[in-house]
């Protein structure tokens, strides 16, 4: 099971083996909320629909969910919104709250990733998605299984 506390911009993985391991975070810079097109972080509880990038070489970067090329900060631009190494597409499972019409995360394209701005790991500045450093992505990626639960928290 994952806990992500907005407020405190943390990520708890709790594994079948009963460790727990608790990672920096970055989520919306416009706080909690449900509505698509509010650029928040959605509140309730999840499940992980997909897993994406896996083998993918880090800095891996994606464009609707595909690999396109390798994240260079020297060349690439900075003010991209990068989604980088790997994808954790989450659904929602409150229906009403996260799930279906206008709040649907999975149809505001949710996601756990990593990131180009690792300097901003710990406090809020994404789009909505849930932000990671890239090295804490591919960890938690090989230790998730699709369907497990994420919940999300102020």
């Amino acid at each position: 099971m994952i806990i992500i506390s907005i407020s405190g911009q943390i990520l708890y993985h709790r594994r079948k083996t009963g460790v727990c391991r608790v990672y920096p975070v970055s989520t919306a810079s416009n706080g909690a909320g449900n509505l698509q097109g509010s650029f928040q972080t959605p509140l309730g509880k999840h499940r992980i629909a997909e897993k994406i990038g896996h083998g993918m070489p880090l800095l891996t970067a994606f464009n609707a969910r595909q690999p396109f090329c390798i994240y260079n900060p020297e060349t690439s631009d900075p003010d991209r919104d990068w989604i980088l190494t790997r994808i954790l597409w989450l659904e929602g499972c409150e229906t009403g709250k996260n799930r279906r019409g206008p709040v649907d995360t999975h149809a505001r394209y949710i996601y756990i990733h990593g990131t180009h701005e690792e300097d901003k790991i710990g406090s809020p500045a994404s789009h909505g998605c849930i932000r990671m450093k890239n090295q804490d992505m591919v960890e938690l990626f090989e230790h998730v299984k699709v369907g497990e639960t994420v919940r999300i928290s102020e």
